[in-house]
């Protein structure tokens, strides 16, 4: 086992000034959502371990797909058990001017949005439901989407001043995904019906909890337990045994070091944007990579 430890990392995006439809291989675009736990400040280092060939790549903890915009893979699934999140990705790559229009009648304020917050999103049609997620993860606290037992959306308003659409990143994005496959989905089925041999696999799992507050990445009303880790340790060497090229990204806990204490593992030092104490958001996240041997 191999721990480096490194200094920050800081974001690493291409800009992109081509035409829509143009996007030229190798040049990737910023995310249009912005996700807890996201990995903007990895890409960096997680740009290391992109294999020279691979034949499709496979992320089946989407969020808000950083590695993914910033990859531009020739073949991509990319998957989640999140059903609102899968909407929002289908309906940005084949409806995105409909979510536009829907976000154009949302407003920026604390009363508009508890009330968009409260209502249920199985009552409305897909754009609609993709457009509210939008609007709630660019206005909530710290860009955080969190569910309580129930499913239920349930973070406090941000009070940023930002705005919460941008029509060019949205139809950008649109054109980014026309190829790739989206897939609602457990990662061990996807995985299962998708993985060859000559894959590229990137997992972000929720992350092994460090401190009291630290499942903030719990984002669907499943909890993400031990035995999960456990379970996605044999799935990750799976993986491996397949032929598969594996990065998997986590926690610096012990427990997830000794788990994966045959691989290569590299340890970060990450910011953490969810506590709202500045003195606490520092953390290390750690990469670990199988199946480059």
């Amino acid at each position: 086992m191999k721990n480096n430890y490194k200094g920050r990392i800081e974001s690493n995006f291409s800009t992109v000034n081509e035409p829509l439809g143009l996007f030229p291989k190798n040049v990737g675009i910023k995310p249009f959502l912005k996700w807890a736990g996201g990995k903007t400040q990895l890409l960096t280092e997680l740009n290391k371990y992109v294999p020279n060939t691979y034949n499709k790549y496979i992320e089946p903890f989407i969020g808000g797909g950083a590695m993914y915009f910033n990859l531009n893979a020739e073949k991509s699934i990319i998957a989640d058990s999140n059903e609102e999140l899968i909407i929002t990705y289908s309906q940005v790559k084949e409806n995105v001017e409909n979510v536009i229009e829907h976000l154009k009648t949302f407003e920026h304020n604390e009363v508009f949005y508890y009330k968009i917050r409260g209502v249920d999103p199985e009552d409305f049609e897909y754009s609609y439901r993709a457009a509210r997620l939008i609007y709630l993860n660019k206005t909530c606290f710290n860009g955080l989407y969190r569910v309580n037992k129930k499913g239920q959306f349930n973070v406090p308003y941000g009070k940023g001043k930002g705005s919460f659409l941008n029509e060019d990143v949205l139809r950008n994005s649109s054109e980014f995904l026309k190829e790739t496959m989206i897939v609602k989905g457990d990662y061990l089925s996807v995985l299962n019906d998708f993985a060859d041999e000559g894959d590229f696999v990137f997992l972000d799992p929720p992350y092994y909890p460090i401190g009291k507050y630290s499942d903030f990445q719990r984002y669907t009303k499943e909890f993400f337990y031990h035995e999960n880790q456990v379970q996605l340790k044999k799935e990750f060497d799976r993986l491996v045994n397949k032929g598969c090229k594996v990065v998997l990204t986590n926690s610096d806990h012990d427990i997830i070091i000794d788990l994966y204490s045959e691989y290569q593992i590299d340890i970060i030092e990450t910011r953490r944007m969810i506590s709202s104490n500045s003195k606490t958001r520092r953390g290390k996240d750690i990469i670990v990579s199988g199946g480059y041997d």
